[in-house]
């Protein structure tokens, strides 16, 4: 239906000829490697065919996706600069006492692109089997578990941190600065469980170094087909997905937005994009721009309680 929908705009935008009149960049919150640009260098390609402009990306990490929102949001609303959103874009709403950009008025949604799961990984040799297994030790030994994620306000830490309220256990978090120290740390012992987004992960489980014992979504992960989720493990409405979607500069023409659209969804729906995609876990998904917005203001309400009951002052 999006697809027909957005194929409805076209004959009318292309006669107008105005857009894009040069290269598109896409600015990525995150650095190079990680999934987030592995998706926009994926889609960047097959947008680039339908536009008839390259689509570069330009990685601007760091400071809660604050650095490449205020370099979106400064540049002219022409549709030419465009922005990776992500889930981190709602966590930040929630612990910045103002943000310099706000994601909800600086930005104009196009559409999602893609969701993918966490998982909660175990050194291969640990004595947790199961997710009932973990939980078990956890309710008998409050504050004894050791949960590795990433750095304090990102989505691997939150994640725990809801985890604690929902399954009603009290474990000890213990950051890292990044997802090899929180592999490393797994991997020598340093900590019993670790939150990490799944695809980075699959490399290991399948060496046979770490296991899944549950994944984060709502259905079972494609890539981890025999590990159940939280839910299904006993932990029941726990889900925590992670997700990117595309946006621009608020004000950007109508025009422009609708042909970015479509470029978008024939992208989401290209072959070549789905398969190379699947393989790291994720999966992709259009929406209309209405329903990105909903998105955001759900995500940013929900984090928003979570950071508040795990007493994390916003800075």
């Amino acid at each position: 239906m999006l697809t027909a929908t957005a194929l409805a705009f076209s004959p009318a935008l292309r006669a107008q000829g105005r857009f894009p009149q040069r290269p598109i960049t896409l600015v990525v919150p995150f650095g190079a490697g990680g999934i987030a640009d592995l998706m926009a260098r994926s889609l960047a390609e097959q947008m680039a065919e339908h536009l008839g402009q390259p689509v570069v990306i330009e990685n601007k990490p760091g400071a809660g996706s604050i650095v490449a929102s205020r370099a979106v949001a400064s540049e002219s609303p022409d549709g030419h600069t465009l922005l990776l959103m992500s889930n981190g874009h709602a966590v930040s709403v929630g612990l910045f006492r103002q943000l310099p950009v706000d994601p909800r008025r600086a930005f104009t949604p196009i559409t999602t692109l893609g969701f993918f799961d966490l998982g909660l990984f175990v050194p291969a040799g640990s004595r947790f089997n199961t997710l009932a297994d973990l939980l078990a030790f956890a309710k008998a030994n409050p504050g004894r578990l050791t949960v590795g994620s990433i750095a304090p306000g990102s989505t691997q830490h939150l994640a725990g941190r809801l985890f604690d309220t929902t399954a009603g256990v009290d474990s000890l978090a213990v950051p890292y600065n990044g997802s090899p120290a929180v592999l490393a740390a797994l991997r020598g012992g340093q900590v019993d469980v670790a939150f990490e987004i799944v695809g980075p992960m699959l490399p290991q489980v399948q060496a046979g170094a770490v296991r899944a014992l549950a994944v984060t979504g709502p259905r079972r992960n494609a890539a981890l087909p025999a590990v159940p989720t939280v839910t299904e493990s006993g932990v029941a409405s726990y889900e925590v997905t992670s997700w990117n979607g595309l946006a621009a500069p608020a004000g950007t023409p109508t025009t422009a937005l609708q042909l970015l659209h479509e470029a978008a969804l024939a992208a989401l729906s290209a072959q070549v994009v789905r398969d190379r995609l699947a393989a790291l876990g994720v999966r992709l998904q259009g929406s209309t721009p209405d329903a990105m917005a909903e998105l955001l203001a759900r995500e940013i309400e929900r984090w928003g309680a979570v950071i508040r009951r795990a007493g994390i002052t916003p800075n």
